[in-house]
């Protein structure tokens, strides 16, 4: 924002090294650290671009320039997956769409962004990007199973650039004889946008193909906002090693065998670290539990860990699987496998296998099981294929409890429709008798849940299956033990839905619903009282259908339109007039 100051920072350090700082191609005076922080910023920084010259005695190499952008307002941007690392799904930059105007009259589908594939991953949104020869434009940037990824003008429709993400010779994968992914299997995950890396910002995203020979690959790819063009030297390849017997195990070593998994769940861009978690087809042996960290400026693996390294299972393939928090920790819900009931005299599993749990991770010196949480009875449901990680976590804002105590807390639920409130700070681990967990509230949701709760205003909301959308009110720190309020209906069809919230601050607020059944359906409630549904693109199917919803994703709500995945492309809704 204007009036504040910029960090940019290089990883490059070691005795003999020297550093020259540049903006726009000359040289910053007294800027020779290995960071740089710019004076306060006006409007007119914006467009910069910084660089550093890292030299030794044997050698200059110079970074890749950095763009600034200076903002003179908070931008309804939508640039990870439900909004922000912490997955509160929450825009509070909504200034057109009220409970006043949204309504049969005057509210429908206005437009149809149509693509080459299945959208499986949630559109993502940029104010006044910069688009070369073009303008400023706002940018609806929208991926798919066919491998491809478009940059719309997210008010036209216009595509203003579209690329493929396959190598030479390479065709979308096969679904792997499993029906969770319909047809092809390409780019499967939610990317993540960093506007301030690279010369015009960067896409992150993770693309799964097959050559002629049946090899399957996933590579990592960063797309420039403005062009599409590859960047960092990417594609990178990805693989993996981690020393065990579990299954697919080679020689002491479990093996990222590429054909086994897909990544479902959203990539997690946080303190200067992008994180990558996979789950697999339809549960197919073997496979094992695997998170993976990357440098987001070189695309090389800095880290990799296996959560089931000596057992199988723990798949991480919930859509908002992966959290962040402001401090750079990481936070999950993998799904059934084996965990390890046997603990060390640290309260972790003797075998390092870790499957159905809260999980908590640090990476300041490789990726490391930081704390965890597992419920008493986690081997019976993994037994039974009610894991956890159905559901995706929200790392709840901090919160002080009836005594003054800040809390930070995680939410979720899985298969068995329990509702979990996890202390992030003591998470409880895993106790034989009884759940060392900070709140819980059993039953919450009788048919299970697939699906990721919002935050706004104090109050969790939450769409689970065969079940109308419920809140829950955040009091002294902890939720209600039931919902202080919910919509009416027969409920929703598998998987449930996961909402977004749109507002103008605390004002405003509107609850965004997409279900993903036979019959696609956009739903919008007033956040102040869900029994009040204000739209429903059901009962004007010949103008407001747009088919088949995709599951898992939700809506994208930004400057007076939402945007609503779906098969071969994008629904638009907005006001009619």
């Amino acid at each position: 924002m204007a009036g504040q100051k910029a960090t940019f920072s290089v990883s490059a350090s070691g005795a003999g090294l020297s550093y020259k700082w540049q903006k726009n191609g000359e040289d910053i005076d007294g800027a020779e650290q290995a960071s740089y922080t710019t004076p306060v910023t006006v409007a007119s920084d914006s467009g910069s671009h910084f660089q550093v010259i890292v030299s030794s005695s044997k050698s200059r190499v110079s970074s890749q320039a950095a763009l600034l952008t200076v903002l003179t307002r908070i931008p309804a941007d939508t640039a990870t997956f439900h909004g922000d690392a912490e997955r509160t799904g929450q825009n509070l930059n909504e200034t057109v769409l009220t409970p006043a105007n949204v309504n049969p009259a005057g509210f429908g589908k206005i437009g149809f962004y149509s693509t080459d594939g299945l959208v499986d991953a949630q559109p993502l949104y940029l104010e006044n990007v910069p688009v070369q020869g073009k303008g400023a434009h706002n940018v609806l940037y929208v991926v798919t199973e066919h491998d491809s990824a478009y940059a719309f003008d997210a008010d036209t429709g216009t595509v203003l650039w579209k690329v493929s993400a396959l190598g030479k010779g390479e065709t979308s994968s096969d679904p792997r004889d499993c029906g969770a992914i319909l047809v092809e299997i390409g780019i499967a995950q939610t990317p993540v946008i960093d506007r301030n890396r690279g010369p015009n910002g960067v896409m992150y995203l993770v693309a799964m193909s097959k050559d002629g020979s049946g090899n399957y690959y996933h590579r990592l790819h960063a797309l420039d906002l403005v062009t599409g063009a590859e960047l960092f030297g990417g594609p990178t390849l990805i693989a993996g090693s981690y020393t065990g017997s579990g299954a697919g195990n080679q020689g002491g070593n479990v093996v990222f065998d590429a054909k086994q998994y897909k990544e479902r769940s959203a990539s997690l861009l946080t303190n200067g670290t992008l994180y990558l978690a996979w789950g697999s087809h339809c549960d197919a042996e073997p496979y094992t539990s695997w998170l993976m960290a990357y440098d987001p400026y070189s695309l090389q693996q800095k880290s990799v860990l296996n959560l089931t390294p000596n057992g199988y299972g723990g798949g991480i393939w919930s859509v908002g699987a992966l959290a962040g928090d402001s401090a750079g920790n990481v936070y999950t819900v993998n799904g059934n496998g084996i965990f390890d009931t046997n603990l060390n005299s640290m309260g972790f599993p003797s075998s390092g296998n870790l499957a159905n749990a809260y999980l908590k991770f640090s990476s300041s010196n490789g990726l490391q099981v930081a704390d965890y949480f597992a419920p008493s009875n986690t081997v019976a449901l993994s037994g039974i294929d009610f894991d956890l990680g159905s559901g995706s976590p929200l790392l709840l804002p901090d919160l002080k409890d009836s005594s003054n105590k800040v809390r930070h807390l995680m939410i979720g639920a899985g298969k068995d429709g329990t509702m979990y409130i996890v202390d992030r700070d003591a998470m409880g681990k895993f106790n034989p008798q009884t759940n060392n967990v900070y709140q819980e509230i059993d039953a919450a949701f009788p048919s299970g849940t697939w699906s990721g709760p919002a935050y706004f205003n104090n109050t969790v909301y939450y769409c689970a299956v065969a079940d109308n959308i419920k809140a829950y009110a955040i009091e002294d720190a902890r939720l209600s033990p039931n919902p202080v309020d919910e919509g009416q209906g027969p409920g929703y069809a598998y998987p449930g839905s996961v909402p977004t919230i749109s507002a103008h601050g605390t004002t405003n607020g509107l609850v965004w619903t997409s279900e993903s059944a036979s019959v696609g359906v956009l739903h919008a409630y007033n956040a102040a009282s869900l029994s009040n549904e204000l739209y429903n693109s059901f009962y004007q199917p010949s103008r407001d259908g747009f088919g088949i919803g995709s599951k898992f994703i939700p809506p994208t709500v930004a400057n007076g339109k939402v945007y609503v995945a779906a098969t071969k492309g994008v629904a638009v809704f907005g006001l009619l007039h």
